[in-house]
C-alpha cells in the first residue's frame, strides 16, 4: 500500500511538471492558432495517441457508468478548458491563474459534502491553502497589479469548481477497475464530443496546411501526446492511488514550475516577488500534507 502511495505522489508530481511547461508550447502556437483550435486539436491528438497505445474498445460499462464517463469528459475536458479560455478574454491572465488554483480547496469541500461526510476538514489543509494561494498571487500579479472583472473572475472560479467535480468523478470511475488508458480515452471521446457544438461560437478553422510548420507540429505533439494523453492518464492514476484531495494539492505547483521553466527556457527573470511566491507555495504544499505522528 505504501509503495502505491509513493507511486501516486511521483505520478502526480510528474503530471504537474508537464502541465507547468505547457504555457511555452501554447505561447508558440498562439501565433498561428486560436486558443479553442489549440484546445480541440490537442485533445484529438491525445485521443489518437491513447487509441494507438491500446487499440481495443472498452467493454463492460453499463449505462450508469457511461453517464459518469460522459460527465468526466464534460467536466475535465470540455467545460474546464472552455471556461478558462473564455475567462482569459474577460480578465487578466494573472487573475485566471490564481483563481483556478483554488481547485484543491473546492475538491476537499465537495469531498467532505458528498463522499467523506464524517471526516473533518483539517486545519493544516486550510493553512496550507492560504500559503499556496498567497504564493501564487505573488507569482501572478507581480508588476501587473490587481484588476477585478466580475465576469472573467466568476468564469475562472466556475472552472475551479468544475475541476473539483472532475476529480471526484475520476475517483468513482477508478473503482470500476477498468484500465487507466481505456478509461481516459473514453473520457476524451465524450470531452471532444461535447466540445464540437461550442466550436461554432469561436474562430475555429480546420486549415490543415498550418500543421506543415514543423515547430507548430512539434508543439502540438507535446500538448497532445504529453500534456493530454499521458498526463490525463497519469493524473487519473494518481487520483486512484491517493484520492482526489491529496492529488489536487499538487495543482499548487503548476505556477511554480511555470516560473522555473520560463527562467530556464525563455530566459525570463525571476524577481524577488516571484521567488517569495515560489517559497510560499512550497511551504503551503508541505503544510497541507503534514501530519503529526501519533505517539505509541
Amino acid at each position: 500500500m505504501e509503495k502505491k502511495k509513493t507511486m501516486g505522489h511521483l505520478t502526480a508530481l510528474f503530471t504537474v511538471l508537464i502541465w507547468g511547461t505547457t504555457f511555452i508550447s501554447t505561447k508558440v502556437l498562439l501565433d498561428d492558432f486560436q486558443p479553442v483550435e489549440i484546445l480541440f486539436f490537442r485533445f484529438v491528438m491525445g485521443y489518437m495517441a491513447l487509441f494507438a497505445a491500446a487499440p481495443r474498445w472498452l467493454k463492460g460499462p453499463d449505462w450508469k457508468q457511461e453517464v459518469l464517463f460522459a460527465a468526466a469528459g464534460l467536466c475535465g475536458v470540455s467545460l474546464y478548458y472552455l471556461l478558462e479560455n473564455i475567462a482569459l478574454t474577460y480578465t487578466m491572465t494573472a487573475n485566471v491563474s490564481v483563481i483556478v488554483s483554488t481547485a484543491p480547496f473546492f475538491t476537499v469541500i465537495l469531498d467532505r459534502l458528498l463522499v467523506d461526510r464524517g471526516q473533518k476538514l483539517r486545519a493544516n489543509f486550510l493553512l496550507g491553502f492560504a500559503f499556496a494561494i498567497g504564493g501564487i498571487a505573488l507569482i501572478s500579479f507581480q508588476g501587473s497589479g490587481v484588476e477585478i472583472n466580475p465576469m472573467g473572475d466568476l468564469l475562472s472560479l466556475l472552472a475551479a469548481v468544475i475541476w473539483a467535480c472532475y476529480s471526484l468523478l475520476i475517483r468513482k470511475i477508478g473503482t470500476f477497475g477498468y484500465p487507466v488508458v481505456l478509461a481516459t480515452r473514453r473520457m476524451f471521446f465524450y470531452g471532444i464530443l461535447f466540445m464540437v457544438p461550442a466550436l461554432s461560437f469561436f474562430e475555429f478553422h480546420l486549415d490543415f496546411p498550418r500543421f506543415a510548420n514543423s515547430i507548430d507540429l512539434l508543439n502540438f505533439l507535446y500538448l497532445g501526446l504529453g500534456a493530454s494523453a499521458v498526463c490525463f492518464a497519469s493524473w487519473n492514476y494518481a487520483v486512484e492511488m491517493l484520492g482526489p484531495v491529496k492529488t489536487s494539492v499538487y495543482i499548487y505547483l503548476v505556477p511554480v514550475i511555470t516560473v522555473i521553466t520560463s527562467f530556464l527556457i525563455l530566459g525570463e527573470k525571476v524577481t524577488l516577488m516571484s521567488g517569495a511566491g515560489v517559497a510560499l507555495v512550497l511551504a503551503g504544499l508541505f503544510i497541507s500534507e503534514y501530519k503529526k505522528k501519533k505517539k505509541e
